[in-house]
């Protein structure tokens, strides 16, 4: 069973975030993720002013003094960078960490960032169009060892290069973010090759709301003739080890989060995880531990992961 670490890039220092990459670096770990975000979420005006790193700069600086961690963002926002640009940062860092890139992309959601940065921030439906279109750009860049011609609604590309392209091969995988049943899982089915479930975005984690994500990709895999086999499914989990119910409670109040979370006793938070990897999830991603104290992620690895492992 496969476990990453998402780390958070906000309210901290970059010295904070390296020292919790080491420890993962040094330990079971298999993965480390990070966001993608302007102002620290969920979205407080007083708490604008607070670090928030960014995403892809940050990755590419871990990249470069780890060895064994996958990397990746769970996720990039595709409002925020044009999809050629995506690519071939993405095939940079590829080449950098030597094959353990994925690129996990979504559509946007913080209206808020975009107004301080001055993007623009379209209607749902756009922001799915544009998604879609890009995913579809970004896969045929990264599959194609000729330049690529593309011409979409909101992009186009004029016999572009990809050189370096990726190291791993076939190519880097692609994580779609989000588990929207008429869009996003469709757009995963069509260019995509990881699902992610994002429990800080409510969704209760339960075996019964695996499944039926994984039926609904299915049945879009189906329309489109795409192998399912092709798609790994992974999870996000907020998680807190804790048998203090009122520090418990601040977590998931300060954090908005719902079911989706794994928040309680060692036994408690093993038997949540438990129930995702009896489910058949391919990788688990354990969100929300502080990198104020990076042998935190030393604690959850001996009290949580060993169990699987």
């Amino acid at each position: 069973m496969k476990f990453g670490a998402q780390v958070t890039c906000y309210r901290n220092t970059w010295d904070s975030i390296r020292d919790v990459v080491e420890v993962l670096e040094s330990g079971p770990w298999d993965s480390v993720w990070f966001a993608d975000h302007y102002l620290p979420p969920p979205g407080r005006k007083e708490e604008e002013h607070l670090a928030a790193h960014e995403g892809f700069t940050i990755v590419a600086a871990v990249a470069g003094f780890t060895s064994k961690l996958r990397l990746g963002h769970l996720v990039l926002g595709n409002t925020y960078r044009n999809p050629g640009l995506v690519a071939k940062m993405a095939t940079t860092i590829d080449q950098i960490s030597h094959g353990r890139f994925t690129l996990g992309i979504g559509a946007a959601w913080f209206k808020r960032e975009h107004e301080a940065y001055g993007w623009n921030f379209p209607s749902m439906k756009e922001r799915q169009d544009r998604f879609e279109e890009a995913c579809g750009l970004i896969r045929d860049l990264f599959h194609s060892s000729d330049p690529v011609t593309f011409q979409g609604r909101y992009y186009a590309l004029d016999d572009a290069p990809l050189s370096p392209g990726s190291f791993q091969k076939p190519a880097i995988p692609i994580l779609v973010g989000g588990t929207g049943e008429r869009r996003t899982l469709r757009t995963l089915a069509k260019y995509g090759d990881v699902m992610n479930l994002d429990g800080w975005a409510g969704g209760p984690m339960t075996a019964e709301y695996f499944h039926h994500k994984v039926s609904v990709l299915n049945a879009h895999c189906a329309s489109v003739g795409r192998d399912p086999s092709e798609i790994q499914h992974t999870v996000l989990v907020p998680t807190m080890v804790s048998d203090d119910k009122d520090k418990i409670e601040a977590f998931v109040r300060g954090r908005r989060l719902g079911s989706g979370s794994a928040t309680g006793s060692k036994n408690y938070v093993v038997d949540r995880i438990g129930e995702i990897v009896d489910a058949g999830a391919d990788e688990i991603m354990i969100g929300g531990i502080p990198t104020d104290n990076p042998e935190e992620y030393s604690r959850v690895a001996d009290e949580v992961l060993s169990n699987f492992q």
